[in-house]
């Protein structure tokens, strides 16, 4: 493995299996096949749970990781013979992706995601969001996305919820929320009802900038 993937990579998993973790959650609702991971950076674990992962980051860093393919295969074990995955340097707002080729997409700490990546997504499918840049605020007023299901954290280990959803995605503060406002602000919403992501299901073939 070169020396600065393995830096690259015991910067990004400082934090233990914390990433598995919540990709093994989320997996748990079903069986994903084919993930888009816009702005991934450098994290390969979701290769570790799920069998072919497109990677998306524009950091020359990043590009370099996944460049040395021998140090990804070290990183993922016993995982790498049958985890197939792509890297794309280039900005996840404008991909040359197949419309609906994907049945989950993953946005963690990256951006309006939900504006760019919905069109790979296919209907049916699942969108992985935290409240970072207010993504998961966004997804949760396009009509074309339903809450599926919740993630949460308790002591480093995660759960996956489908009860009660509605008790989520709710402002502590009176505030009116409109996707223009989410969009000017890029910043997550502080709720009654705290989760470490949520996951919604793409309803229809559209994703709908209301």
């Amino acid at each position: 493995m070169d020396e600065r993937t393995q830096s690259l990579w015991e910067e990004q998993s400082r934090h233990g299996d914390d990433r598995r973790l919540l990709f093994e959650a989320a997996a748990q609702l079903r069986p994903y096949t084919k993930v888009l991971y816009p702005g991934s950076f450098v994290d390969v674990a979701a290769s570790l749970v799920f069998p072919d992962v497109t990677y998306v980051d524009s950091d020359n860093e990043a590009a370099a990781f996944f460049g040395d393919e021998a140090g990804v295969a070290e990183i993922l074990g016993n995982r790498a013979e049958a985890a197939t995955w792509t890297f794309h340097h280039g900005d996840y707002t404008d991909l040359a992706l197949p419309a609906g080729s994907f049945d989950l997409v993953i946005s963690l700490y990256t951006g309006i995601v939900t504006d760019h990546c919905s069109p790979h997504l296919e209907a049916g499918g699942h969108l992985l969001v935290n409240s970072s840049h207010g993504d998961a605020a966004l997804a949760s007023l396009d009509p074309c996305y339903r809450l599926a299901a919740v993630i949460t954290n308790r002591s480093g280990t995660y759960r996956l919820g489908t009860d009660h959803l509605d008790t989520y995605l709710k402002p502590k503060r009176p505030t009116t929320l409109t996707p223009d406002v989410i969009r000017e602000q890029r910043r997550g919403v502080a709720y009654t009802r705290k989760a470490a992501a949520y996951i919604f299901e793409k309803t229809s073939p559209g994703s709908a900038e209301a």
